[in-house]
């Protein structure tokens, strides 16, 4: 029986508790779920969901890291129908209030503490006229509902009138909104399918060689397609075993790798980089590891090889992708060279079509630069309720325009040139100047601010600042970095910033962002912190 070949996310597992049965789908501290109990649980959760009302359809929000219960509940409301919502755990609150508005979220399920940040708190002076209920995580002393009060609402709905709704959702209903940022400064909903996300991940599992007994440590986020689509749900599709990691440092990965013998341990390019740099790597028997899968930066032909002599991988594989294509579009194969794995993202997956095109929508030709574009199953249903956007990024013929600059070999294989105009990535994450550069106004003392990406040996790529300070206002650097820290998502604080008379523009009034580069690069002076 090949499970893969499921269409909706409530079958998937109802499927994986048949075939793995007793195997053991979750390993979390104390916590030990097989395949069947994996089942029974979010089919616990469905019955809780039923209990409170909510109807197919409902957006539900999960603001958590990687622990088990993210997995449960987010099962849990697809069984229903409902709609997951994922949030950042690296979120301010008002960054979490807006996609609690965009997506009116009936309910959401969050952390009660985490990194010494009080979620719940972040909350207090949100409106959010459309969240009805607040369930908290581990956290007993919580005056919201518990997990476990919440759980404890379903004993009143029959188990088999729960999983008749699951199985009646479709292949075709919404199974997530997955807010990414944009280049007009606020977070936009992907909507994707159930069966376009399986049928993503199927290809997906194929590829990587994903397999029954696989023992996988999530360190990418669940609240990111790389853990929850790519790792959560392709470890329940192929049987391996999920062991949810919450934050990544370096000790505790070599730890957990050696002494629970993992075989899979995806990451972006930094986190590979960052376990060959430690000095008590040789210290940990790192055998077991099999399986790498990367991407999201350039990566050294070196850091290839590296990971297979010295971390004792047998296949690394790297990819490209993006949530509006479900995450997935291109990937390398097994048995690349590793200067082809290290130097492009691989060609499309079986019944995708990407190309290179200019800015007729021709095709370029091979070997010539050109924007990236994708057709197949795996485009987005469109934005949250903005008709505008979806169009101009999905052409009437069904390409989806990435704004991604590459250029594609004769044998199909894209290399990515460019990225989108100004965003950066750093440490595996999407940077939006404009998203930061909106948080960065509300400063009472800013007149103007332009962001740009520049490189950072560690992270790949760091934020740098350019601000106008108001006429009459004295600011710091250090000022703006503790603000920033304060009012935005880490991943997004600038970390370098510089203080300006003026930003430089063009005929038009625009600003010329490669001039910033060139300031960037020209060095440091007092301008720059």
């Amino acid at each position: 029986m090949d499970i893969s070949l499921e269409r909706t996310i409530p079958r998937l597992v109802h499927a994986a508790a048949k075939a793995y049965g007793n195997r053991n789908a979750i390993e979390d501290g104390d916590v030990t779920l097989s395949f069947e109990e994996l089942e029974r649980e979010s089919l616990r959760a469905a019955r809780a969901f039923n209990a409170s009302g909510v109807e197919h359809g409902d957006r539900i929000a999960i603001w958590a890291p990687n622990i088990y219960e993210w997995i449960l509940a987010a099962i849990g409301l697809q069984s229903t129908g409902a709609i997951l919502v994922p949030l950042n755990t690296r979120l301010k609150g008002s960054e979490a209030g807006y996609i609690l508005r965009k997506s009116r979220a009936r309910m959401i399920f969050m952390i009660g503490n985490f990194l010494d940040a009080d979620y719940v708190g972040m909350l207090a002076d949100q409106d959010l006229p459309d969240l009805r209920e607040i369930v908290v995580f581990r956290d007993d002393s919580t005056e919201q509902t518990t997990w476990a009060d919440f759980l404890a609402r379903g004993e009143g709905v029959p188990e088999e009138e729960a999983r008749e709704r699951a199985l009646a959702v479709g292949p075709d209903d919404l199974a997530d909104i997955m807010f990414t940022s944009g280049t007009t400064g606020q977070p936009k909903g992907v909507m994707t399918a159930h069966e376009q996300n399986l049928r993503g991940f199927k290809a997906w599992t194929e590829v990587v060689g994903l397999a029954e007994g696989d023992r996988y440590l999530i360190v990418n986020p669940f609240f990111h397609a790389f853990g929850y689509k790519s790792g959560w749900l392709s470890s329940i599709m192929r049987g391996a075993t999920i062991l949810p990691h919450q934050v990544f440092d370096v000790p505790a990965v070599l730890e957990r790798a050696s002494r629970e013998r993992i075989s899979v341990l995806p990451g972006p390019p930094t986190l590979y980089q960052s376990i060959l740099a430690h000095p008590d790597r040789d210290a940990h028997d790192l055998s077991c590891l099999r399986l790498a899968v990367t991407g999201a930066a350039a990566i050294p032909v070196e850091l290839i090889h590296r990971m297979r002599r010295d971390l004792s991988f047998d296949t690394v594989i790297t990819g490209y992708g993006l949530t509006e294509a479900s995450g997935i579009a291109t990937m390398c194969r097994f048995d690349d060279s590793p200067e082809t794995i290290a130097l492009t993202s691989g060609r499309a997956i079986p019944d995708v079509e990407v190309l290179c095109v200019d800015d007729d929508g021709r095709e370029v030709p091979r070997g010539e630069p050109g924007e990236v574009v994708i057709r197949g199953y795996n485009v987005m249903r469109g934005y949250l309720d903005d008709e505008a956007e979806t169009a101009a990024t999905i052409d009437a013929e069904g390409w989806l325009h990435t704004g991604d600059i590459g250029v594609m070999d004769d044998a199909g294989y894209l290399k990515i040139t460019d990225r989108k105009k100004d965003m950066f990535i750093m440490g595996g994450f999407n940077c939006y100047p404009a998203e930061i550069e909106s948080l960065m106004f509300e400063h009472q003392g800013i007149a103007q601010v332009a962001v740009i990406g520049i490189p950072d040996e560690r992270m790949g790529e760091v934020g740098m600042a350019f601000v106008v300070p108001l006429e009459g206002v004295e600011l710091t650097e250090e000022e703006i970095s503790a603000w920033c820290r304060d009012h935005m998502a880490n991943y997004k604080v600038p970390r370098r910033v510089a203080l300006v008379d003026e930003l430089p523009t063009n005929a038009t009034g625009k600003i010329t962002k490669f001039v910033l580069r060139e300031w960037a690069t020209e060095g440091g002076g007092e301008k720059i912190n």
